[in-house]
């Protein structure tokens, strides 16, 4: 298989690497960081002038039409720049499940809002000791009328305080645990009855537990077939591994990038540190994660675009991020122990970049999680 990009993927990478090395410094990051959202309207509004947010959509929604694999060199420099703006957010997770459940008015009035920069979405899934059980969902939507009503608890909704609206999975028949009787619902942000704690996750990223008490929503609020969405569910997330995955190998390389040239230009005994022969061995090694960890991404980019075996595409996703998950805990640990105590300080990046790549070996699933969903698919 040819992991190598073609010309326009090629292009679009130039231009995303442009933009991180002009606009998306270290300090430029810092501020997103400090505003209380955790986005930058300048940089998302950039970020949908270059169309990456319109990328993945379709056609005939202001989008164009790509998959996983088209994406791969945006998650990348997401990846290397450390990105806290909500894209897999919005267009890996919110707008996937529009875009492949929704209806015809829904998408006409989501999408296209999503790929002009003009609408940011969050998915409220995990709930209180669901850990990675995509089925363990006890928030309940009733039948109120023609609409429901909404109530329950959901935790760690990544870039819910910048978010618009919410895709949130609720149970309207069965139990908790069930994978029958999960819907998914469109809900406002700021509808009446929903309360946000936010905070900060260890990488830096926005996060809030949001509750839902008594929060009412239209019939047209429903994606896809009530009861219905575990399968959607499943797929979508497996679309959103695959491009955190692909993210890793950025976050990984310039990890890599990092620790080479402290190598080359920290100095013991009046040489540099990357002239002994065991610590070269150590960063052979990184390299060689890699490279591997590319070959996994777009393994698993591209199950999530053209495997029509949602078994066979459940194993493939699983599979890559077992070794994802096992480069990002290689290469963080070695390039912050390469660095020295250094390694560990806020002023440097390496430090920022240990935290996120320790939260990608945890994000969607664990290693022991999915070497149990590969070894055992429903």
């Amino acid at each position: 298989m040819n992991f190598d990009y073609n010309e326009e993927q090629q292009l679009l990478a130039a231009s995303i690497q442009r933009f991180a090395a002009k606009e998306y410094g270290f300090e430029a990051r810092r501020q997103s960081i400090a505003v209380h959202e955790g986005c930058s309207p300048s940089v998302w509004a950039t970020l949908a002038e270059l169309g990456v947010l319109g990328l993945p959509l379709p056609t005939e929604f202001g989008g164009f039409g790509g998959g996983a694999l088209d994406l791969v060199s945006v998650m990348e420099a997401i990846g290397e720049a450390l990105v806290v703006e909500p894209f897999l957010a919005t267009v890996g997770l919110g707008a996937r499940f529009i875009a492949r459940g929704g209806t015809a008015a829904q998408k006409m009035r989501w999408l296209p809002a999503v790929a002009q920069g003009e609408l940011r979405l969050a998915f409220a899934q995990t709930e209180r000791g669901a850990r990675y059980d995509l089925a363990h969902v006890a928030t309940r939507a009733s039948r109120v009328g023609q609409g429901y009503v909404l109530d329950g608890d959901k935790r760690v909704v990544l870039h819910a305080p910048c978010a618009q609206q919410l895709v949130v999975s609720a149970r309207t028949q069965g139990d908790a645990a069930e994978r029958h009787g999960i819907s998914l619902f469109v809900v406002d942000a700021a509808a009446p009855g929903i309360t946000m704690r936010s905070y900060q996750t260890l990488d830096e990223l926005p996060a809030a537990d949001v509750s839902f008490d008594g929060v009412t929503v239209a019939p047209d609020a429903l994606i896809g077939v009530e009861h219905q969405g575990f399968a959607l569910i499943e797929e979508v997330v497996d679309f959103a591994t695959a491009l955190v995955c692909a993210e890793a190998v950025g976050a990984i390389g310039a990890a890599n990038d990092a620790t080479l040239l402290y190598l080359k230009t920290r100095k013991q005994f009046g040489v540099p540190i990357g002239s002994f022969q065991a610590l070269q061995h150590r960063m052979v090694d990184m390299v060689i994660r890699h490279e591997q960890a590319k070959s996994l991404a777009s393994l698993a980019c591209a199950a999530v675009d053209g495997e029509p075996d949602p078994a066979r595409r459940r194993r493939t996703v699983s599979a890559a991020k077992v070794g994802i998950a096992d480069a990002c805990r290689h290469v963080s640990q070695e390039s912050v122990q390469l660095h020295g105590g250094m390694g560990m300080s806020e002023e440097m990046k390496v430090s920022h970049t240990f935290r996120r790549l320790t939260m990608i070996a945890q994000q969607f699933g664990d290693a022991d999680h999915h070497l149990e969903r590969f070894a055992c698919p429903q």
